[in-house]
């Protein structure tokens, strides 16, 4: 009878230890992961020869907001760096609104003194070198609805018809052309009616001292004509020059440049985005036609760091 209760209490002990180590197991799987970083869907420029990535806009029911910016506090751009430049974070390059190619992540570091939330990346495309003012987007945002995917320099003709609006638009706010200087002109399609629209960024040296900058978007009306739908003309003098050099405006610095469309609320008619350098950081612009015209709808300045 003795030897029954040490024998029960035996086979007791070891099913309390078969059941503390199963509870342990259990304990174990049902352990919670680690939180991944949320992931909006974003819009990001792609500059520097496709070798940098920087957030424009994140794009939530149809509408752009604001991501982290340069100068908010390390801890939030920590955050922000996980989230988006994880090991091999990749993103679709779009050039004409489609995808052009690929943009993959290389390295991005929160405490550097200047752009703290950009990333080096490498760009990999068959359609598109990027080089100088040629610039793009990149996205994870879903696709937009339209027929998509023009993109190229402007045939002589429509070039004619340009530069013919372009000193029209200098002489309606007496600006005296000597010469006519551009960074670019880009022919898109928007919409996918095969009729182009041209993008533009023309200067012009008033005098030693200053330039006329002017950025626009043209269209062809239902009469065939090409007019100019959206202007933005403006006269910046030396001492207005953060380096006081005038001389840095024709490199590109202050000028709006296109870097690609995108149709991110998915109407089908893309929008245009545009990029504006300057000494502490870069701005970015995005343009929606509305009722037959073109009209900015979010702007963002991302510092990078002092002068």
């Amino acid at each position: 009878m003795k030897r029954s209760k040490q024998n029960l209490l035996v086979v007791l002990a070891f099913a309390g230890v078969l059941i503390i180590g199963a509870s342990s197991a259990i304990s174990q799987r049902r352990a919670p992961a680690q939180a991944k970083p949320m992931v909006k869907p974003i819009i990001f420029a792609v500059l520097n020869d496709g070798q940098l990535l920087e957030p424009i806009a994140y794009v939530e029911n149809g509408k752009l907001s604001e991501p982290v910016n340069g100068s908010d506090e390390t801890s939030v751009i920590e955050k922000f760096n996980a989230a988006y430049y994880g090991p091999k974070a990749t993103y679709r390059l779009i050039f004409g609104g489609a995808n052009g190619g690929t943009v993959t992540v290389n390295s991005a570091d929160a405490g550097v003194e200047c752009g703290p939330n950009l990333a080096r990346v490498t760009t990999s495309s068959t359609k598109a070198e990027l080089k100088g003012k040629l610039m793009a987007l990149a996205t994870n945002a879903p696709a937009g609805k339209g027929t998509f995917g023009v993109r190229r320099r402007p045939t002589w003709p429509e070039r004619n018809e340009v530069d013919a609006l372009v000193r029209a638009e200098f002489a309606k706010n007496n600006v005296e052309v000597k010469k006519l200087d551009y960074h670019n002109l880009t022919a898109l399609d928007v919409n996918g009616d095969k009729k182009a629209e041209l993008v533009g960024s023309f200067w012009v040296e008033n005098d030693m001292k200053s330039r006329t900058l002017l950025f626009f978007v043209a269209e062809r009306g239902t009469d065939g004509k090409l007019t100019i739908a959206h202007s933005d003309l403006r006269t910046i003098k030396e001492d207005e020059v953060m380096n006081g050099e005038i001389t840095s405006l024709d490199e590109g610095v202050y000028h709006e440049l296109l870097l690609d469309v995108f149709d991110y609320d998915r109407d089908g008619i893309a929008e245009v985005f545009t990029y504006v350098q300057a000494f502490e950081g870069a701005s970015f612009n995005a343009y929606k036609r509305i009722g037959g015209k073109w009209t900015k709808v979010y702007e963002f300045s991302n510092y990078h760091c002092g002068f």
